[in-house]
Formats: C-alpha cells, structure tokens, sequence
C-alpha cells in the first residue's frame, strides 16, 4: 500500500472522513479523525495531538506529540459511510518514535528476534460475551443460554456473521466463528501470523466488534470474568518461530515433535510468567478468572494435551509441520497485545538465548492433585491477584527491559492506583454477609 494508491482508493470509494487510530498503555483504541483533505498531509508529515490526557502518555509540560500513519493498516470501514481507518505510531516533537507507544515496544522486541534470524508468529483466541441491557429489570443478560458449539439455542449466530463480515473486509482473516462454554459467550478466530499484523487485528477486532453490536442494541465486553460461576473470557496465545518458510519449533524425531528451539522458548516463558502477569493478566478481574475449576490456568506447568497446564501443545498432524506451535493460556482479552506479545516474545528469546532446559510435562489434571503432589513436581502458581502480579512485575529486570522504562514504571503507577482502589472498597457482598451478623 502506498501513499498515492491510498488517495486513488479514497477518491474512487468518496472517503469523506480518516480516524487515525493508536493504542493507550492498557489496550484502548485512541483515535484522532480528519477530512479527507486533511489526509495526503497526514501521511506526508503525520499530525499533531495532545498526549497529555492519554493514559500513560506524556505529562501536560510535554504533551506535544504526532501521529504518523502506517499505510499498510489502512482500510474501509464498512459500518461507517464514507470513513476509512489507519493505525500509527507515536513520535515526539523531534522525531523520535515515543517510548511510551505500545507499538514500539513490540516493533523493537521483533528487531531483536530478527537478529536471531527469527519471526514471531501468533494465533490468539479472544473470546467475549454478548450481553443485553434489559431496561425494565435493570440489570444486564447474557444474550442466550447456549453452550460450547450449541447451535439450536445460540441466539448470536447471524451476529457472528455479522461480524465476522465486517472483520473479513476490515483486511482480517478469520477462520472459525461458535459459541463458547458460557451462556452468550463467543469466539471468533482469525489467521495466525506475524506478530504486529496480529496485534493490529486485536485492536481492529474489538473496537469493530463493540460497533456491530450496538447496531443490534448489544454490547461486547472483553471483561475477562464478567459473572461468578460462569466461564471466563481467555486470550489463549498459540506462537511459534520461524525462519524463512521454516517453522523451527518442529522436530520430527523428538517424542513430543518439539524441537530444542521450542523447548528453550517455552522453558524461557515458564521462568518469567509471574513476572509477565501483569501484563498478560492485566485488571483486578483478570484474576477471578485464573481460578480453578474453568479450564483457566493457575500452575505453572506445560504439557501436551493437559487444558490445566499453563502451556499446552495442541496436536498437529506429523506432515504440518508449519502447524507446529505452543499455547499460552494465560492472557486475557483485557491485555494490550502489543505489550503482551512483546513480553513473551523477550520471555521465550531469553531462554533460547540462555539453552534452558524444558521440565518434563504433566499430564494429569493439576487441579486434582494435592499440595504434596505439586510439592514433588515443583509445580508453583501464577500470582493469586493484582497485589501480587505487581510485586512479582516490579522485580523482573527482562521485563522491565523489555517494555522500557516509560512503560515500566507508568504501569506500576497504574496499577498500584487500581490495586489500592479495589482492596479499600467495601463491597455489597461484604456488607450481605457481615453487616448484620457482626
């Protein structure tokens, strides 16, 4: 895509408006709309805005920033009459990029894996309820009482397809579209490929499919435990590297088809995920979902086929080696998947980089194991909540390299706020059980 060929496509399709979208530090889209007039400038020279009330931006002395389009992110918007979108970077006033844009960060974490002659490929699976005010009852719904692959009771179906639609034209991929295990709770994959390009289409992805559901006075929340007793909403991760056309986590002749590459990348990831939590697992909700009982990781553990492990290896056939690949089932949809795909890349680079040996797998349920059990196979466990997702986050010196300094200490600014918020409230259920019995 180049400048000229993108007013060519505006001039013939009568774009009237351009939104100029980038991330905030947590994950949010941001965007900045100008006419088409305005468009030809933009992408010569970027465009001026104000970072001081973006969170985790710039402070108000220094909040002159400019966006510089990426042209190869731009496309229609097919809900929107006459408007198109671009995703940019962040730069400051004199020309360099910005620490704090998220996209930076994996932009460089890619550098470095391609000094090793390595592409990171991803494949995440963001799952999100479709919920339903009802005015007269003044609560919130689940949209239908379906289950896992139901069809007759899955209200959401031409939705789905809606959305997948709109994805489909938005330059995204997808590939599988169901019902998920809770009541109302949906999944639509999309194409596994290069990292920032999947990152981009995370973004895309939930800000197009917020907008299809409101035409249907729905909403989608990505909230990662929305209801008690209900399944929650994961961002299972599948990754793999590659070397040319080569996907190099294949060995046919090891007995889990594994090569030594892949084990050292998984063992590097292993080693720093209660530091990488607090990115990949990002909100105080995150860690109502990391509970037992939901298919939701809790022990640090991989295994092939075991869905209790924080790792698994799906199965591919012997002949796809292409398909080769592990999932991190840890993240949530809350995440930035521009920080959450760096942090792991720098997590498994390092242990290439080191030649970390891999455990040997579990596969029993670790759930059904007791403390003895997990003791002997020196299983530990993710961070139990927010709390300790920022202590662990906050002594991890690969991580703090990974994402930068800016980055680093905005996010424990952050969530120190959060984490201080939520355990100084008094909640209803506190008030239920105590108030009158106390």
């Amino acid at each position: 895509m180049t400048r000229q060929k993108i007013l060519n496509i505006c001039q013939k399709k009568k774009i009237e408006f351009v939104h100029l979208q980038f991330s905030d530090l947590i994950g949010m889209v941001k965007s900045v709309t100008i006419p088409i007039k305005k468009l030809d400038e933009a992408m010569t020279n970027g465009i001026w805005f104000d970072g001081s009330s973006i969170e985790g931006f710039a402070r108000i002395a220094e909040s002159d920033m400019f966006l510089r389009p990426d042209l190869q992110t731009f496309v229609l918007i097919p809900w929107e009459k006459n408007t198109a979108r671009l995703i940019c970077d962040i730069y400051q006033p004199d020309s360099q990029p910005f620490e704090g844009d998220p996209r930076l960060v994996l932009k460089k974490t890619l550098t470095e894996a391609k000094k090793m002659n390595y592409v990171f490929k991803v494949g995440p699976e963001v799952e999100f309820y479709l919920l339903a005010k009802n005015e007269e009852r003044n609560k919130i719904e689940v949209h239908d009482e379906a289950g896992y692959f139901d069809f007759s009771a899955d209200l959401g179906t031409e939705i789905r397809q809606e959305m997948a639609s709109a994805l489909q034209l938005l330059g995204i991929e997808v590939e599988t579209l169901h019902h998920e295990v809770g009541p109302g709770q949906h999944e639509i994959g999309f194409k596994y490929g290069d990292a920032l390009a999947v990152a981009d289409n995370v973004i895309t992805l939930k800000y197009a499919l917020k907008a299809i559901a409101a035409r249907h006075n729905l909403f989608v929340t990505f909230m990662p435990k929305p209801f008690s007793g209900l399944a929650g909403s994961g961002m299972h991760t599948h990754q793999s590297l590659f070397k040319g056309d080569k996907n190099i986590f294949f060995d046919s002749k090891d007995q889990y088809l594994l090569s030594k590459i892949a084990k050292s990348f998984i063992a590097g990831q292993l080693e720093q995920i209660s530091g990488m939590s607090l990115v990949l697992s990002p909100i105080v909700n995150s860690y109502k979902r990391l509970v037992p009982g939901f298919e939701a990781p809790v022990y640090i553990a991989w295994a092939r086929i075991n869905r209790s492990a924080l790792i698994r290896i799906p199965q591919w056939h012997k002949n796809k080696p292409q398909a080769a690949r592990c999932e991190l089932r840890s993240p949530d949809p809350s995440c930035n998947p521009y920080l959450a795909f760096s942090v792991m890349l720098a997590a498994g680079l390092d242990g290439i980089k080191r030649n970390l040996k891999l455990t040997e797998p579990i596969e029993e349920n670790i759930y059904e194991l007791n403390h003895e059990d997990r003791q002997k196979y020196e299983i530990e466990t993710l961070p139990e909540n927010l709390g300790e997702a920022i202590k662990e986050f906050s002594r991890n010196s690969l991580i703090k390299k990974c994402l930068g300094q800016h980055i680093y200490a905005r996010l424990i600014e952050a969530k120190n706020l959060e984490w201080d918020n939520y355990r100084t409230k008094v909640t209803d259920w506190e008030t239920k059980r105590y108030l009158e019995n106390i």
